[in-house]
């Protein structure tokens, strides 16, 4: 697969305040692409520089081979955008602004009516079509600002902490039409989220603190690389804890199991060895990318 964005050494100020630091990275065509940080690290600035809603300060970035410096135009029916703040009008109908979308990239009607009907039917909006947007919900809001940014069929789809605030449903609802999309059109996501359950399940995670790229490689080896392992052990011979105690092993007992940070699944498996007579009843689990974020950071990643 080739690169569909690339980001060299990019660069951007506000006064003093260095909001992103000569980051470098690349976002392979069809994957799933996560930006993990804090509000304030510089994903939502990163994103404003690839749509050319914000100039960057030095660096390159491209877009399917193109510059955002020369080949914006070109660049630009590529990309659909999901801001964090809706860029709907709110006095326009659901149908009206996703037509006033459709007619800037002089779509064909009969194209828009396909896509129109399909989007409709998988985010479950057709009822609400000639409704104002300001008579709507906040979660009905956010369905159709994913059907502005995905109307004119992009090849890259961006989202900006696209689901915080949705209930259950919506977020669904979401999450199984991208799903359809990368799998039917080979259609690149590039997400920001604060949910660490959207971003276990990306390709490739880079995760930027105060404008610096702090990590990025698979969700697997991250997790491999920063967070720990741990056995819940729920059924054992008292024998266990004087074991632990004796030799200065930190464990979490709670009412069910007793909880034991490893550094590894190797470790876990040599104490699981080491104590089996001791031990009746056991789980590994893998550390999740909340530790990772928290062991590369030192930061909790809360949502907000």
């Amino acid at each position: 697969m080739k690169n569909i964005i690339e980001i060299k050494n990019l660069k951007k100020y506000f006064k003093d305040v260095v909001a992103v630091d000569d980051i470098s990275f690349q976002v392979r065509e069809g994957e799933l692409f996560a930006f993990l940080g804090l509000n304030g690290a510089g994903k939502s600035t990163t994103i404003n520089i690839i749509c050319n809603a914000l100039a960057k300060d030095s660096g390159q970035v491209f877009v399917d081979g193109l510059s955002i410096d020369e080949d914006m135009q070109s660049i630009q029916p590529k990309l659909g955008v999901v801001f964090q703040h809706s860029v709907l009008d709110d006095k326009l109908s659901v149908l009206d602004n996703l037509k006033f979308r459709a007619n800037l990239y002089d779509m064909p009607k009969s194209q828009f009516q396909e896509n129109l009907k399909f989007l409709a039917e998988k985010l479950e909006f057709d009822d609400i079509l000639k409704r104002p947007l300001n008579k709507l919900s906040g979660g009905q809001k956010r369905r159709i600002d994913i059907a502005r940014a995905l109307i004119h069929n992009p090849r890259v789809l961006i989202l900006d902490e696209p689901t915080t605030g949705l209930d259950p449903k919506t977020r669904i609802l979401v999450w199984q039409l991208i799903t359809q999309l990368r799998k039917d059109k080979s259609m690149t996501v590039f997400l920001t989220t604060h949910y660490m359950e959207e971003a276990a399940e990306a390709d490739y995670v880079v995760i930027i603190d105060g404008g610096k790229i702090v990590a990025k490689d698979t969700p697997n080896n991250l997790k491999n690389q920063f967070a720990y392992d741990f056995i819940k052990i729920y059924q054992f011979d008292n024998k266990l804890l004087d074991i632990l105690k004796k030799k200065k092993i930190e464990f979490n007992q709670q009412k069910e199991f007793i909880e034991i940070e490893m550094k590894n699944t190797q470790e876990a498996k040599k104490f699981l060895v080491e104590n089996q007579e001791s031990i009746f009843d056991f789980e590994v689990v893998k550390g999740k990318m909340d530790n990772v974020f928290l062991n590369v950071t030192g930061k909790h990643l809360k949502e907000f």
